[in-house]
């Protein structure tokens, strides 16, 4: 297969002039397979549940411990800076093979820190509404790539709730706070169109501002509601009852937050590469651990896989996917139509899935995703296109014709999901080598290694995942 050396693209998803360096090396080939798959895997906790149960342990009346939580890159950024704040954590051994469990132990916060947000929308968007419970000033900053990330609403809702906030009118970091070791809660509306996260920070510390909060959504759509509903069934599950009395609007009492003991979930999201594999190479892959009933969007994969002519099979504690002789064994499968407006994050895999299929694609309600770790849209359009696709950007969305791929080098944005996109279709398409392979750190360190053991390329031990 022709392997054609990559040009830069045309438009940065990047947003400015800056695009990635195509000659530095340790780029990552990508692994090919030429056998259907039979593979049996468990995955790390969830990265969305994870910073949220750090969050509401901080906040809580007393101890919590988490049990199997995620250690990646924006785990450890939420650790950090709760602990910068005054909260004690601790990790405690469990055997668990992915990492230790969490002790959290709240204290009084503090101010007089700074807090690096790396990347992670959870911690850009969370973490200030708990500064502001904080005594003293608290400033933010985070990666080069995170300065491009939206962040007014936060900004506009803390100084609505009387919050010192200074951007110098920028809109998104670096920003300062000055906590008065209180926040007086009350009502404040804000336009979460750009991402769910801007309700999920004010919720998860609305408990503990004194009159409680109510939030008004006053844009025209919401993307990713199953992240608003994670976070309010984080929320009673420590004792405080989110009420919605209509469609855009939560209300908040003040009350207390209930320390308890949480298992975490594995990441569902993470999860997608691994299952829509599967699809590529055919043969099965096995989550282990699937939970019965969840609020991540992940667990959607079961519904929507099947739309590229997978199977599907839930026995017990596990998912399955059967992709049959798969596209790597010379099935051929159609495009889809799909509004994913509730699972954006799934977007990455299933357009990765779209651009291998026979027919056209469209794939809507992902607009929002513009705003996330890069533009995806423009990424996913300028890599796939790079390699010999046919993808166009909508106003809400992509449309992805067949098209016949090759070889090339994939970036990545410094985005984890555009990473393991690019590691599907190098299943079915030899030579394509990932820049910036490193980016799964973010919520799967162990990607890579998880990533050759399912196709067979080495044996997965505990020192291959990095943890002795």
């Amino acid at each position: 297969m022709f392997v054609s050396k990559y040009s830069n693209p045309e438009f940065s998803p990047y947003d400015d002039e800056t695009v990635p360096d195509t000659t530095v090396p340790g780029n990552w080939p990508a692994p090919t397979v030429t056998h259907a798959l039979s593979a049996s895997l468990s995955l790390p906790g969830s990265k969305s549940l994870t910073n949220r149960e750090l969050i509401l342990a901080a906040l809580s009346d007393g101890p919590s411990r988490l049990h199997a939580p995620l250690h990646s890159r924006d785990s450890a950024l939420m650790i950090q800076a709760l602990r910068a704040l005054g909260v004690g954590i601790e990790e405690i051994p469990a055997g668990n093979a992915f990492g230790p469990d969490l002790a959290v132990t709240p204290g009084e916060l503090e101010g007089g820190t700074s807090i690096d947000c790396g990347l992670a929308g959870t911690v850009m968007r969370f973490l200030p509404p708990v500064a502001a419970l904080a005594l003293g000033p608290v400033a933010f900053d985070g990666d080069e790539a995170a300065l491009r990330r939206p962040m007014r609403t936060t900004i506009d809702s803390l100084r609505a709730l009387g919050v010192d906030v200074s951007d110098d009118g920028r809109g998104t970091l670096p920003f300062s706070l000055y906590g008065m070791g209180a926040v007086v809660g009350g009502e404040v509306s804000i336009d979460a169109s750009a991402s769910s996260q801007f309700v999920s920070g004010l919720l998860l510390a609305a408990a503990r501002f004194d009159n409680g909060l109510t939030v008004r959504h006053t844009g025209d759509k919401l993307p990713s509601m199953p992240h608003i509903e994670m976070t309010i069934d984080c929320l009673a599950a420590r004792g405080v009852m989110v009420e919605s009395p209509e469609p855009g609007v939560w209300v908040v009492p003040a009350a207390p937050i209930r320390a308890i003991d949480v298992t975490l979930e594995p990441d569902l999201s993470n999860a997608a590469p691994f299952l829509a594999a599967a699809v590529v190479a055919g043969g099965t892959v096995t989550i282990e651990g699937w939970p019965e009933t969840t609020t991540q969007v992940g667990a959607d994969l079961e519904q929507l896989l099947p739309l590229f002519g997978a199977t599907a099979t839930r026995k017990d504690d596990s998912l399955t996917i059967d992709g049959g002789v798969g596209v790597v064994g010379g099935r051929r499968y159609p495009g889809i139509e799909l509004d994913l407006s509730t699972g954006g994050e799934l977007a990455p895999a299933l357009v990765a899935l779209a651009a291998l299929a026979s027919s056209a694609s469209t794939i809507t309600g992902i607009g929002h995703l513009r705003g996330h770790e890069t533009d995806r849209l423009a990424a996913l359009r300028t890599e796939i296109n790079a390699l010999g696709g046919s993808v166009t950007e909508l106003d809400d969305g992509l449309h992805i014709e067949p098209a016949v791929l090759h070889g090339g080098i994939w970036h990545s944005y410094e985005d984890h999901r555009m990473s393991t996109a690019g590691a599907i279709i190098g299943l079915a398409v030899e030579g394509i080598e990932i820049e910036g392979i490193e980016s799964t750190a973010k919520t799967l360190p162990q990607f890579p290694e998880l990533w050759r053991t399912l196709v067979g390329d080495a044996p997965l031990t505990t020192d291959t995942l990095g943890l002795l």
